[in-house]
């Protein structure tokens, strides 16, 4: 297989996507999310061997770490504790500054971006999307707030089931470059014009949890229109500059050059491990709080409400005593175990009671192989208890 057999037709299917995953930029219109001038913050260095280590696997036999890393498609995996890498490892071709697509590892920085916003006061999470987005007063979007978004309890229809190839996650993305075959003459031209299409609405805003990529692209609007700035410029200026990252971040683009942060954003792990360093100190890191600790405090801890939709949804089942909340997933509460996560197997597993940042990205052929990721937390759960 050679670059030259990979299209924007092609890219995102297998044995495809495990060049493209790492060349998103030369496939799409991106933007930059800058480092800034400022030092990069070192990470210590303890090099372990953590391959032998064991876990229980879905099947009930003993699986290590070296057999969840080759069954898994994996690109890079990186560990971390208290800010000190004791794995840091690279497959397929990828090399500690190459750039992978996140997919909706994503969504998980506009998430923590809220916070910082809501408390700079430039939004509250109970203001309407539509005071935002007048444009979306006659859409499904017009009884929805910023908590409805944040958490993916809004009541617009929309389907993500990835095996659909005419799923509305597929016909949104196509707005962006990454499903041609999907654009015709009536096709939006943009993110906004997309959400604007949206008329019909599948349950009551609030009543249930159900994951949509739509969500997080409104909220980027919302805060867009809040701020009165660029979101590029806000995730550069207060959250991916502050960290003090090796290397810029890029992020796909729509022809108005709005980020597609519902799955677009590209990044090296090592800076995505510094995020997830972040969120373990509760929003402190490299001498500053970046983002509110309060925000992160909600996230871990939510509400009963976001426990009972999540427990009555779909991933109950994948999360057991989990939740979802401000773009985060909570694993286990009580420990502060939680996770970033997108498709294909892409991951930051961040343990509060442990201090244990883990990075994993790959390029697996399946968006949502489910057994593929609970293996995976498994194996993380085994790491962060053994070192």
């Amino acid at each position: 297989m050679t670059d030259k057999e990979i299209t924007t037709d092609n890219w995102g299917v297998p044995p495809f996507n495990r060049w493209s995953f790492q060349n998103v930029q030369l496939l799409f219109p991106t933007t930059r999310i800058r480092r800034g001038a400022g030092p990069v913050t070192e990470f210590g260095s303890d090099a372990q061997d953590l391959d032998g280590i064991s876990y229980v696997g879905l099947d009930g036999s003993n699986r290590s770490v070296r057999q969840m890393l080759e069954a898994s498609y994996t690109d890079s995996f990186l560990v971390a504790k208290n800010g000190v890498i004791l794995c840091d490892q690279y497959f397929n071709d990828m090399a500690v500054d190459s750039h992978h697509l996140l997919n909706s590892i994503t969504k998980s920085y506009v998430g923590m971006l809220t916070g910082n916003l809501v408390e700079q006061g430039c939004l509250q999470v109970d203001d309407a999307v539509t005071q935002y987005l007048p444009e979306l007063l006659e859409t499904a979007f017009s009884g929805t707030t910023v908590r409805h978004v944040l958490d993916m309890s809004a009541a617009v229809e929309y389907g993500e089931d990835y095996a659909d190839p005419d799923a509305d996650f597929w016909i949104e993305s196509a707005v962006v470059g990454w499903r041609p075959a999907l654009v015709n003459d009536d096709s939006a031209t943009s993110l906004l014009d997309y959400a604007r299409s949206l008329q019909a609405k599948e349950q009551l805003d609030g009543e249930k949890y159900h994951y949509r990529s739509v969500l997080t692209n409104v909220l980027g609007m919302v805060l867009e229109r809040a701020s009165g700035r660029k979101l590029q410029d806000l995730l550069q200026t207060e959250i991916w500059s502050p960290l003090g990252p090796e290397q810029d971040a890029a992020i796909v683009v729509d022809r108005m050059g709005f980020p597609y942060v519902g799955a677009g954003m590209n990044a090296c792990a090592r800076d995505l491990a510094r995020f997830g360093q972040m969120i373990v100190q509760r929003g402190f890191f490299n001498g500053r709080q970046i983002v509110p600790a309060a925000w992160i405090d909600d996230a871990r801890y939510a509400d009963a409400h976001a426990a009972t939709i999540f427990a009555a949804s779909e991933y109950g089942e994948f999360m057991p005593g989990g939740h979802y909340r401000n773009k985060l997933w909570v694993m286990d509460a009580e420990k502060g175990v939680m996770l970033a996560i997108g498709i294909h197997g892409q991951t930051i597993y961040m343990d509060m009671s442990t201090g244990v940042v883990i990075v994993k990205l790959s390029s697996q052929p399946e968006s949502a192989a489910m057994e593929m990721f609970s293996d995976t937390f498994a194996a993380m759960g085994a790491i962060s208890g053994a070192v």
